[in-house]
């Protein structure tokens, strides 16, 4: 269960991310508002799953899921720039997420 919290908190990490970007300075009150929401969310996730996991491991999943799904979020929408490289790069970074759960041995 940890796991499941952790890798939702780090969606929604991605989602207070975006919608940082589109409050424009917190100039827009809609996404400002699922900023907070999601930054509520996301945070309290992370304080869940550092209860049974440990922090480094945590927070270091928490935010390879955040930033990776952040660029593929901008990728797709063409606020990023995609090639291969840089997918090659994201694809690594989801690698190494999972490479900590593989072998961390706990929860």
């Amino acid at each position: 269960m940890d796991w499941v919290v952790l890798i939702a908190s780090g969606m929604m990490e991605s989602v207070w991310a975006i919608a940082l970007g589109k409050s424009d300075g917190f100039a827009h009150p809609g996404p400002t508002v699922v900023f907070v929401g999601a930054l509520v969310l996301s945070m309290a996730g992370l304080a869940f799953a550092t209860k049974t996991l440990p922090v480094g491991t945590a927070y270091a999943v928490w935010v390879g899921i955040g930033a990776a799904l952040t660029v593929v979020y901008g990728m797709v929408t063409g606020s990023e720039p995609a090639n291969l490289a840089r997918i090659a790069l994201i694809v690594g970074l989801v690698g190494c997420v999972v490479g900590l759960k593989l072998v961390g041995g706990e929860g």
